[in-house]
This record gives C-alpha cells, sequence and structure tokens, in this order.
C-alpha cells in the first residue's frame, strides 16, 4: 500500500480591516478645471437649539454660524450651516469633531457620518460652470461668496456645497452616490473646458 505525501497548507491569510475610501485616487483634468476625491475627513452632523450653540462652538473650537449660506472654519475643521438649528462639521486635521462633543452637556445631537460621505474638489477657472452644469444654485461671486455653504442637489442626488476660494468647491455627497457625483462633475468639466 502506498504512502500518501504529508498535505502542507499556506497559512491562511488575514481578513482586511482597513476601510479603502471610495473613489480614492480620482482625478479628472480638462484644460481649465480639476476635479479629484479628497483624502479622508472626520464629520458630524450636529443639531442643536440656539441657547446650545455657545458652548458646542467652545468644544468645536469653530464658531457655529447662525446665517443661512455661511461656515466658519479654523484649524482644519469648518462648521457649515444647513439649517437654523443643523450644521456639518468637517475635520481635515485629523481631530475627531464628535469626541470634542462629548463633554458638552448643553442639549444637541451629534452623529458621527465619516464613512457616509466624500469630497470632492472642483477647481480652476471652469469649476463654478463644472458645478453649475448639474446645479440651479446662483454660483456667481455675488450671490455665493468664499465661505457660502449650501445643501443642494448635483443632478439627481442631495449634495452639500462649499465655495473655498473664488475658483475652488467642495462637493460632499455620500459615498452611495460618489460614482455618479465624480463621472458627473467630470463630464461637466470635459464640456466647461471646450
Amino acid at each position: 500500500m502506498a504512502k500518501s505525501a504529508a498535505k502542507t497548507t499556506a497559512p491562511a491569510a488575514s481578513p482586511s480591516v482597513e476601510r479603502r475610501p471610495a473613489q480614492a485616487g480620482r482625478t479628472t483634468a480638462a484644460t481649465n478645471v480639476k476635479v479629484e476625491v479628497l483624502p479622508p475627513a472626520e464629520r458630524i452632523s450636529l443639531r442643536a437649539p440656539e441657547a446650545s450653540i455657545a458652548a458646542l462652538s467652545k468644544a468645536l473650537g469653530v464658531t457655529l454660524p447662525q446665517k443661512q449660506k455661511t461656515s466658519a472654519s479654523k484649524a482644519g475643521r469648518t462648521a457649515l450651516w444647513l439649517g437654523p438649528d443643523e450644521w456639518l462639521v468637517i475635520d481635515e486635521a485629523g481631530n475627531d469633531p464628535l469626541a470634542d462633543c462629548t463633554g458638552v452637556t448643553a442639549l444637541h445631537s451629534s452623529v458621527g457620518i465619516s464613512h457616509r460621505n466624500i469630497a470632492i474638489a472642483v477647481t480652476g477657472a471652469g469649476a463654478a460652470a463644472t458645478v453649475n452644469a448639474g446645479c440651479p444654485q446662483d454660483l456667481s461671486l455675488e450671490a455665493f461668496p468664499v465661505g457660502a455653504a449650501s445643501r443642494t442637489i448635483l443632478g439627481k442626488t442631495e449634495i452639500v456645497l462649499l465655495r473655498k476660494a473664488p475658483d475652488e468647491f467642495r462637493v460632499e455627497c455620500w459615498r452611495s452616490f460618489s460614482d455618479y457625483v465624480f463621472t458627473f462633475l467630470s463630464e461637466a468639466a470635459r464640456d466647461a473646458a471646450a
């Protein structure tokens, strides 16, 4: 009777727990506009009554804006006004705004949405025309100046739009719509360059 050879098996590969950002590294450049997916950031959806704004602003290190279509930034953190009691807080400096809110005893609701959203930058002389290809909002500097922010639409999806400079926009969208939004903006960038 022949003996069978001993079986050797390679060690099982350990499963990957690394979260890969949606659309990471995607970039499109045209003659006068560039569309690129931004690195991951920490984000919270914040709801609070007027009486809680001072305590939350202190904890977050940025004054929560109280006027429509405005934002405030400090040290890599930006707070965007979305409604009379609602803000989107984005931290690009690697700090956690949700953790900063945990010690606040004033009435509020803060929810981490870092993995729900991605951000896409649209920059260059054709940035406004690119965004306006699918967004009905008036993006002239007079109507939508630097620092302006708004929840709006792009094509068929909801976005949050922030004007960071005269020729620079940050488009926040849900990751499930990110391919659609990136593709829409890329096509619009090519059209704006024509």
